[in-house]
Parts: C-alpha cells; sequence; structure tokens
C-alpha cells in the first residue's frame, strides 16, 4: 500500500497536462479502479437489487432488423453477412469475461449484438489487448471496437464514431458517509480523496484544488493505492472520505456490495464533453450506419435497458452523433 502527498510543484505540472486535454477512460483496463475483471465464482450477481446472469448462456434483448439502418450497411460489410466487433474483456460491467473464464459479457457486449442484429448482420465479439485494436481497425481485420473509447480529435484522423455513452468519472465515499454531494471544486475542499496517478481525474482535481487554495479554502488531501484492496479498506476504516475515478466501474462494484455510494459525478473530459463511441474505420461509412442502429434501439428502448441492466443508465445519452467534436490534442 502507497500513500503519498500532493506536492504544489505535481499540481503545476498535472494543471498544464488537464490543460492539453487528457482523454478520462480511454483504456478501461488500464484505468478502472476494482471494477473486478476476474469472472465471479457464481453464475449470477445481485447488482442494485437485480440479478444478472454471468453464466456464457447470455438472455440478450430481442432485436429486430431496422430496414432504414441496414440499407446504411457498407457494401464491404455486406458482403459476409457479418460484424466483427472488439472489445477488451477487462473491466466489468463494460465487458469481463463469463464464468467459464472465455466468454465475453457486458455492457458493451450486449450493445455490440444489439447494433449488429439491428443492422441485419450476424455479429461476433472477440477479445483484443487494448493495444490491439487500432491497428485491427484500420487494417479491416476488424469492423469496430466497443471498448470504452473516449471520441479524440487525434482519433479522429484514423477512425469515425458514432456516439452511445457519456464518459462520465464519479465520486464515491463509504455508503454511511455523511457526503452527500459533490458537484464543484469546493465540495472537495479539506477531503481525503484517492485518486490515480497519471490520470485525467488527478488532473481535474489538481484543478479542483488549485481553484479552492486560491480561493481561501482547505486543500485536498490526495491518496495513491496501489491496489483496489488497499484503496477499499482506506475508504472503508475512514482513511479516505472519497475516491475519484472512471464511474462505470465503480458504479457496479458499488451496487454489487453495497459498501460505497455514488455522491456525483464530473464528464472525463471536464470543463470539455466527453464522450464514448462506436469505433471505426476513417471513411468507409460503417459508423453511418451504427449511429442510424443506435438512435433506432434508444428510440424502441432497447438501449435503454441494456443500459439499465449493467447499471450505466447514468451514462445514458439521449441520440447518437457521428465524429461529434473530440478532446483536443495533447
Amino acid at each position: 500500500m502507497a500513500i503519498s502527498a500532493f506536492t504544489k510543484g505535481s499540481a503545476l505540472v498535472l494543471t498544464a497536462a488537464a490543460a492539453l486535454g487528457l482523454a478520462a477512460c480511454s483504456d478501461p483496463g488500464a484505468a478502472a479502479q476494482g471494477a473486478g475483471a476476474a469472472a465471479p465464482s457464481s453464475s449470477a450477481a445481485t447488482i442494485g437489487g437485480k440479478t444478472f446472469n454471468l453464466s456464457p448462456q447470455q438472455d440478450r434483448f430481442p432485436v429486430s432488423a431496422d430496414a432504414a439502418a441496414a440499407a446504411l450497411v457498407p457494401e464491404a460489410v455486406k458482403a459476409d453477412g457479418k460484424l466483427t466487433v472488439v472489445t477488451t474483456g477487462g473491466t466489468a460491467p463494460l465487458s469481463l469475461f463469463a464464468t467459464d473464464n472465455k466468454t465475453l459479457i457486458g455492457n458493451e457486449v450486449d450493445l455490440a449484438y444489439a447494433v449488429g442484429e439491428t443492422l441485419g448482420l450476424k455479429v461476433e465479439v472477440l477479445p483484443v489487448a487494448w493495444a490491439d485494436w487500432p491497428l485491427g481497425i484500420e487494417s479491416s481485420k476488424y469492423e469496430a471496437v466497443l471498448s470504452n473509447v473516449t471520441v479524440t480529435e487525434a482519433r479522429k484522423e484514423k477512425f469515425d464514431f458514432a456516439t452511445y455513452r457519456t464518459d462520465l468519472l464519479g465520486f464515491y465515499a463509504k455508503s454511511d458517509s455523511p457526503i452527500g454531494s459533490v458537484k464543484e471544486a469546493k465540495d472537495v475542499a479539506g477531503k481525503r480523496v484517492i485518486v490515480g496517478s497519471g490520470t485525467n481525474q488527478e488532473a481535474i482535481l489538481v484543478r479542483w484544488d488549485e481553484e479552492n487554495r486560491a480561493a481561501g479554502l482547505p486543500p485536498v488531501e490526495f491518496q495513491y493505492y496501489d491496489d483496489d484492496s488497499a484503496s477499499s479498506l482506506a475508504i472503508q476504516s475512514g482513511r479516505a472520505d472519497l475516491t475519484f475515478g472512471p464511474n462505470a466501474g465503480a458504479a457496479y462494484k458499488a451496487a454489487k456490495d453495497g459498501k460505497t455510494k455514488q455522491v456525483g459525478t464530473v464528464n472525463g473530459g471536464w470543463p470539455l464533453k466527453a464522450d464514448i463511441a462506436f469505433t471505426t474505420k476513417k471513411g468507409n461509412g460503417l459508423a453511418v450506419a451504427a449511429q442510424a442502429a443506435l438512435n433506432s434501439l434508444i428510440k424502441n428502448g432497447t438501449y435503454g435497458k441494456i443500459l439499465d441492466r449493467w447499471g450505466l443508465s447514468s451514462e445514458a445519452i439521449a441520440k447518437s452523433e457521428l465524429n461529434p467534436p473530440g478532446l483536443p490534442k495533447k
């Protein structure tokens, strides 16, 4: 377990990093804090009062093809009638391995099947390492990636995007904590906050701390831990007041064990807006079809059911956008 105080010099460095627009949550495997990537020992887990099937046999929501959306599928994809989607399989509830330790399940997987079936295609979802998807998409080895990919201006040079979730960071406290809400900088003044070193959430917290100091408010005590077990122990024992990190994994964990509660969320691109998107090769037309499919799923309610199933309703969007403004280049 490692804990360190945050120095003024470090704060200045990370403030500069924040100004360059770090992409929050781009790599769920690297960024998620305690999401629980390992398969559980039973085939079901109770999350938010609902029982979810974590076995390889999934009860996905039935989806019918949308003729208008299907007509937008590029001929190259129509050729074999199959949509090959990749995800990293490292972060619950986004994508994780089922109890057989090989079948991918989760929110991103359910959405991959729903989008593909809306487009009238058979769907194949494959696990890949985070570092491998860009080349795989560029070379057309895979047609799309659903793996918590944040839209950035740099990525838009090589990929097209159809948004499907808001990129959120979450503040979590012990379930019986008196802390009820964190919405802005003053709400973390004097608090002991666990945050990942070198992350976008750390850069945001640094800027909030600077704002508080300038206003004469108590400083934040930054805490860093080597693993999630140590972080969880610090929260439960009262050595820390809050954790601040990717919302999806933290929400799943809070709902699963009931030991923590969400007290606030911040967009992952703060002060800008960051989006998570269905990612395809630039210029091949598939993102246009995916956007149409996603909007069809939003309209018929299937999209909302999928996000609710995995505890991600707070990250839902009202409409999928094609290639929205991305986080700026570093």
